[in-house]
């Protein structure tokens, strides 16, 4: 189940594509408690889960995410991870997911173009036929695929949910370019749009995105309040899992390794003290 998202034109970026006209002015930063932050962090799965409904259900309509398969949905630590089904392509629940999108391929009987229903090893689809049916829905920008997003974003989590939460009305004062919207979170120098006190330009820029969030846009099996703040939340920790699957598995691996290494220089240092013990030094 899709809902529309009216299609925003100009440069999208996660910026969701937004663009800022001139950086270097300060632009207001959010810092969460993410489960997910630290050497010890892992993620919610109610959350991933609820991440990636407000994916499917609003972001998914202008972007795409072509780095992710289906089955690494059901990986271990993922969304949709159960214990019952180690291969993530035989969970039943990714299988159901895959077979709600149409896919595209070809016959190989006859050659021709045909859809099928998804299965777990295909991609995430897009949401265009090609790049340029993609850029003629967008005002002429293409809409930046998700799949690393988080990675590609200087502030990784914190600024994606600083700019999903950072839209509001311009200030008084403010001109605001044909087809642009304000955003506090989004970098920019506002000093020459802005006709007030030169000594207080409002932080923040101008994104083209309009905000794709609203109260109870999307709704949440596990009863969550639908907040713009909670989507925000959860697609953006989906996002950052999106980014770095095995990321906690890398840092159950890295905790491993470093009592390891921590025992090995233990052993090392007993041994040095055993042989050299009636040596002069």
């Amino acid at each position: 189940m899709r809902r529309t998202l009216p299609v925003i034109a100009t440069l999208l970026a996660l910026g969701f594509g937004g663009s800022a006209l001139a950086e270097g002015h300060e632009a207001r930063m959010v810092h969460p408690d993410w489960s997910f932050a630290g050497p010890f962090g892992t993620f919610d799965q109610g959350q991933l889960q609820r991440g990636f409904k407000v994916y499917r259900e609003v972001c998914s309509t202008c972007h795409t995410m072509n780095l992710v398969s289906f089955r690494n949905l059901g990986e271990k630590y993922g969304p949709f991870w159960d214990e019952k089904h180690p291969n993530p392509n035989d969970n039943p629940y990714v299988k159901s997911i895959a077979a709600e999108y149409d896919i595209n391929d070809i016959d190989t009987d006859t050659g021709d173009a045909m859809k099928r229903k998804g299965t777990p090893a295909d991609r995430i689809p897009s949401p265009f036929p090609n790049e340029f049916a993609a850029r003629a829905s967008n005002g002429g920008a293409l809409p930046p695929d998700l799949s690393v997003m988080a990675k590609a974003r200087h502030g990784g989590a914190d600024y994606i949910y600083s700019l999903l939460t950072g839209f509001r009305e311009p200030p008084a004062g403010l001109t605001m370019p044909t087809g642009m919207n304000y955003n506090m979170s989004m970098a920019g120098d506002l000093t020459t749009q802005w006709a007030g006190d030169k000594h207080h330009v409002p932080q923040g820029g101008f994104i083209a995105m309009k905000q794709p969030l609203t109260k109870d846009k999307v709704s949440f099996d596990d009863g969550t309040p639908s907040s713009i703040e909670q989507e925000a939340r959860d697609v953006t920790a989906f996002l950052v899992w999106a980014s770095e699957p095995k990321q906690t598995e890398r840092k159950r691996l890295g905790m491993w390794v470093m009592i390891y290494l921590v025992i090995l220089a233990g052993l090392a240092y007993g041994s040095y003290r055993t042989v050299w013990k009636n040596e002069s030094h």
